[in-house]
C-alpha cells in the first residue's frame, strides 16, 4: 500500500512540473495587458477578465491601448513554419526511409550511418556559416523552401537512424516469400514493407515534425523577415512602452502547440506501436 502512494505522489508531482508551465500559459493568454503585467499587483492563475484581445493582436485587429500596433501579423509567420516544417519533414523522411531499408536489406555503405549522424555532431553555428554563404548565392535566403531545405538535411539522421532501426526489426522472410510470387523489388517496398512501416512512419514523422516546428536557430539565420518562423516571430514580439508582450507570447505559444498536439491525435493509433516497434521478440 506504501509502496503504490508514493508512486502515485511521484506520478502526480512529475505531471504537476509538467502541466504548470502549460497551464501558466494558457492563463495568460486569455489575460489582458494590465493582468499581465501586474503593475503592482501580485500575478493569479485565473484571468480577473479574461479576453481574446491576444489573439485579435496578433492578427492584426488591435488590442488594448497600452500595446503598440504591429507592423506584421502572425499569419505569414504560421504559415511559414506549416510549409518549412512539413516539407522539411516529407523530405528527411523520403530520403531517410530509402536509405535505410537500403543498408537494413542490402548491406552496402557500412560507414553510411556514422557518415549521417556526424551531420549533427558539428556546431550549429560551424555549419550555419558556410550554408548562409551558399543560400545567399542559390537565392534560398528568406524563403520557406530554402528553410525547408535544410531542415531536411538536419533531420535526416534521425529519420534514418529511426527507420533502420523498425526495418532490422522487420523480419525479411515476409518480403522474400513475396519475391518468390514474383513481386519486383519496388512491388514489394510500396506494398509490402511501407504497409507494415505505417505505425513507425507515423511515430518517425511526428518526432522529425516536431524537431522542425520547434527550431529556433535555423530560421534566425536564415530568414530575415518574409518568411521567418513562429519562434523567430515571437521572439520580436515586445513593445518600448510595455516591453515584453508577455499575453501575446502565451496567445502565439497556444497557437503553435495546436499542430503537433492535432498531428499525434490523428496518429495516435499508430503512435504507441511504432514508438514500440520490435521491443517484444520471441
Amino acid at each position: 500500500m506504501t509502496r503504490a502512494i508514493l508512486r502515485t505522489l511521484a506520478i502526480l508531482a512529475a505531471l504537476a512540473v509538467t502541466l504548470i508551465p502549460i497551464l501558466w500559459m494558457v492563463s495568460m493568454a486569455f489575460k489582458p495587458p494590465s493582468e499581465w503585467q501586474a503593475a503592482g499587483e501580485a500575478l493569479t492563475w485565473v484571468p480577473r477578465a479574461p479576453t481574446l484581445d491576444n489573439f485579435r493582436y496578433l492578427f492584426g485587429q488591435g488590442g488594448s491601448d497600452l500595446i503598440a500596433t504591429l507592423d506584421r501579423t502572425a499569419v505569414k509567420p504560421i504559415l511559414s513554419s506549416l510549409l518549412s516544417a512539413s516539407v522539411g519533414t516529407l523530405i528527411a523522411m523520403t530520403c531517410g526511409t530509402a536509405a535505410a531499408y537500403g543498408l537494413s536489406r542490402f548491406g552496402s555503405g557500412a560507414n553510411l550511418p556514422l557518415a549521417l549522424i556526424q551531420l549533427r555532431l558539428f556546431p550549429p553555428m560551424a555549419v550555419m556559416i558556410p550554408v548562409m554563404m551558399m543560400w545567399a548565392f542559390l537565392g534560398l535566403m528568406d524563403t520557406w523552401f530554402g528553410l525547408a531545405l535544410v531542415y531536411g538535411i538536419v533531420t535526416l539522421p534521425f529519420a534514418f537512424w529511426l527507420m533502420k532501426t523498425f526495418f532490422d526489426d522487420m523480419p525479411k522472410e515476409i518480403e522474400e516469400a513475396a519475391l518468390v510470387e514474383g513481386c519486383t523489388r519496388w512491388r514489394v517496398f510500396t506494398r509490402v514493407t511501407l504497409p507494415m512501416m505505417a505505425a513507425p512512419l507515423a511515430a518517425a514523422s511526428l518526432f522529425v515534425f516536431i524537431l522542425n516546428w520547434s527550431d529556433y536557430l535555423i530560421a534566425l539565420l536564415l530568414t530575415t523577415r518574409e518568411w521567418v518562423t513562429i519562434p523567430v516571430y515571437m521572439a520580436s514580439l515586445s513593445s518600448s512602452m510595455t516591453g515584453q508582450l508577455y499575453g501575446a507570447k502565451a496567445a502565439l505559444g497556444l497557437i503553435a502547440a495546436v499542430p503537433p498536439v492535432v498531428l499525434g491525435v490523428l496518429i495516435q493509433k499508430h503512435l504507441v506501436r511504432g514508438l514500440t516497434f520490435g521491443a517484444l521478440k520471441q
